[in-house]
């Protein structure tokens, strides 16, 4: 397989990996042929793994006879680009990259039906705007067994660089899709879509009537949907209104609330105990 030096940072070719905005590579040719950045040996692997499709590959040449070996074979006729050290170190953040970066297509979205129909527990994401917490949340969520996870619109896209990152590739063992047309599409009906696949809707909000993540009859149900809010203001108020429970985490030392990542994470270990 042929594979492609690239001297100059400012080569044209390297656009996908440098030089394109996340809303740019969702829309790269049409909408359903977008592309996402796959950073790291492992993440790649992971990608591939899944049957994500490559498109190019570019990497540390130092790696072609090493890490990336393997992902070269497996990349089949796309194009290989490798540079110098020091070529890539242009590019911001690199070294966080390991080496290689795997420009590849998104994914075809899976249907509502598709992601809840044998599901028991599904974490919703509403209007969640940090990467790092997407990621952080997706690998959780594998971890912990839950079946499947859904964004609203308005949330940051998971499959974008950083979130794909700090997931170490998990956003791609996670059955994942948007719930809603637009963000008004969600406030409208959303709960009401969860309702009609049989599922309770768990709020993770602080008001007066909060039940305890542990709550017995929470514990009980077949099917919960725990729904985790943005940074900072937390679940829109007819979220938490039209949600059969609203679940708060115990805390101590007077502290009110934790970052959504590591609510995340409680919550997914306490409501998946049900099925063990």
């Amino acid at each position: 397989m042929e594979i492609i030096r690239i001297d100059d940072f400012s080569d044209p070719r390297l656009d996908v990996f440098v030089r394109l905005t996340g809303a740019q590579l969702r829309s790269k040719l049409e909408p359903e042929k977008g592309v996402f950045i796959a950073e790291s040996p492992t993440v790649i692997e992971v990608a591939l793994d899944s049957g994500c499709e490559p498109i190019a590959l570019l990497t540390d040449e130092r790696l072609i006879n090493g890490a990336v070996e393997k992902i070269i074979e497996r990349c089949g006729g796309v194009p290989i680009y490798s540079a110098k050290k020091d070529v890539l170190e242009q590019l911001t953040g690199f070294a966080l990259t390991r080496g290689a970066l795997c420009a590849m297509r998104r994914p075809e979205p899976k249907s509502l039906c598709e992601l809840l129909d044998g599901a028991r527990t599904v974490a919703v994401l509403e209007t969640i705007a940090d990467s790092t917490n997407i990621g952080a949340i997706f690998r959780s969520a594998a971890a912990l067994g839950v079946d499947a996870v859904l964004v609203t619109p308005d949330c940051c896209d998971p499959l974008c660089r950083r979130a794909v990152r700090v997931s170490m590739g998990t956003i791609f063992r996670v059955p994942w899709g948007v719930i809603g047309d637009d963000h008004e599409d969600w406030r409208r009906r959303g709960i009401d879509l969860l309702h009609e696949h049989g599922f309770k809707t768990a709020a993770m909000a602080l008001t007066e009537d909060s039940v305890n993540i542990d709550d017995p009859a929470l514990m009980k149900e077949e099917k919960v949907a725990v729904i985790l809010g943005t940074e900072g203001t937390g679940l829109s108020k007819s979220t938490i209104e039209k949600s059969d429970y609203t679940v708060m985490i115990p805390m101590a030392n007077e502290v009110d609330s934790l970052n959504v990542a590591a609510a995340g994470v409680i919550a997914f270990w306490q409501l998946t105990r049900r099925m063990r």
